[in-house]
């Protein structure tokens, strides 16, 4: 990365910064994490300490203005753990307090991004619904107003970090039907009718994921996010960088398989001589990491464009497809060349091998990314 175009000092300086974190406080600890279903909460804190939680917010709230390599070189560092369920849950943020940021009113956002972006507190996004997935425009959750406050009724599932989550950014129905009557209101985790039921999944095991229940729960109104009818609008400005960001998580988790299915073909011996003597599995190598860097090249070509003001919304679809895909076939490659060992909990690949579907499903499936990216070029 020393002689890259896209990278300055800067960029090379804090990715130093981050391997050293992940080394020390969550890779010695991803097994024992994943296995327990949770991690501690004071990781948050030392994220933050990092500037982590703070990348892309605004100063004034303990943030920090970057461009989109610096978000890619801090997500593809915390990928390095193969520890999915971790970075999902310290990432939520970046999610749940865009909207915030963005649109919550002058004392709302003093009063909650200070303590978000200091790892006191945790901030979700609830979107998705149990009677519809990515249709944002069609969901049921009710706000009505009455007052100062809204009574808020229904349902939000898959919530990353929906157990712990102090301020949650939830997509509710405050209007008629369609996205004209969608809007963002934060419910706060200590409100009462606020229920949480916690999931179990295939992968992101260390990740808590849950199902919120609302039951006429009363928000102040001041937790508003904009104006009424203006949620369908700010949910839109997360797409292109939560797509970028799961894209930039999954190449290089894909690399992670790639360096660790190399290692073991060197150390391995079969048949007399080192696994990677075999041309099958040099091969198979070679292919992998081909994946890899046409997906990295990608990832940086968009994130430069997204940095010049271009919104390339087909081509992030597009690449968050390459990127899934890629992280899929490397890790089923990367297990075929672990063998029995890779079948095994405890490594990283067995545990990346877990996380692909979860990242070809959140933020879109892939066969919402092909009609979106159609619609987009006029298909």
């Amino acid at each position: 990365m020393s002689n890259h175009p896209f990278y300055t000092a800067e960029h090379l300086a804090y990715r130093d910064v981050v391997r050293r974190f992940v080394e020390k406080e969550i890779a010695p600890y991803a097994h024992e994490w994943d296995e327990a279903g949770s991690f501690p909460r004071v990781l948050y804190e030392k994220a933050a300490e990092i500037g982590l939680l703070g990348l892309g917010f605004p100063e004034e709230y303990g943030g920090t203005q970057v461009d989109n390599f610096m978000w890619i070189v801090a997500v593809q560092e915390l990928a390095r753990a193969g520890a999915g369920g971790v970075s999902a849950s310290l990432k939520s943020n970046s999610i749940g307090a865009p909207p915030i940021a963005r649109a919550g009113t002058p004392a709302f956002k003093a009063r909650a991004l200070p303590e978000i972006l200091s790892g006191r507190k945790i901030s979700a996004l609830a979107i998705t619904e149990p009677s519809g997935g990515s249709d944002v425009a069609n969901l049921r959750t009710s706000a009505r107003r009455e007052g100062d406050v809204y009574v808020v009724n229904g349902e939000k599932t898959f919530i990353t970090s929906g157990i712990r989550a102090d301020y949650i950014t939830t997509a509710v129905r405050t209007g008629g039907p369609g996205r004209g009557g969608v809007s963002l209101l934060v419910i706060e985790g200590d409100t009462p009718g606020l229920s949480r039921t916690p999931l179990k999944k295939m992968g992101w095991w260390a990740s808590d994921t849950a199902t919120l229940h609302f039951d006429d729960c009363r928000v102040p109104a001041e937790n508003l996010l904009g104006e009424e009818g203006e949620g369908f609008r700010l949910i839109t400005h997360n797409f292109n960088g939560e797509r970028l960001t799961m894209a930039a998580g999954c190449i290089a988790a894909a690399r992670v398989c790639v360096d660790d299915a190399t290692e073991y073909a060197k150390q391995r011996h079969t048949f007399g001589k080192p696994l990677a003597q075999h041309q099958v599995i040099r091969h198979k190598l070679v292919d992998m990491a081909q994946r890899v860097a046409a997906s990295q090249a990608m990832l940086e070509m968009l994130a430069w464009r997204l940095d010049h003001g271009e919104s390339p919304v087909a081509e992030i679809c597009m690449l968050k497809n390459q990127a899934t895909q890629t992280m899929a076939f490397c890790a089923s490659e990367a297990v075929q060349i672990f063998g029995g060992a890779g079948f095994m909990r405890g490594i990283r690949v067995e545990r990346i091998y877990r996380e692909v579907k979860v990242n070809a499903i959140g933020g879109g499936s892939e066969e919402i990314m092909k009609d979106l990216a159609s619609r987009q070029m006029g298909l």
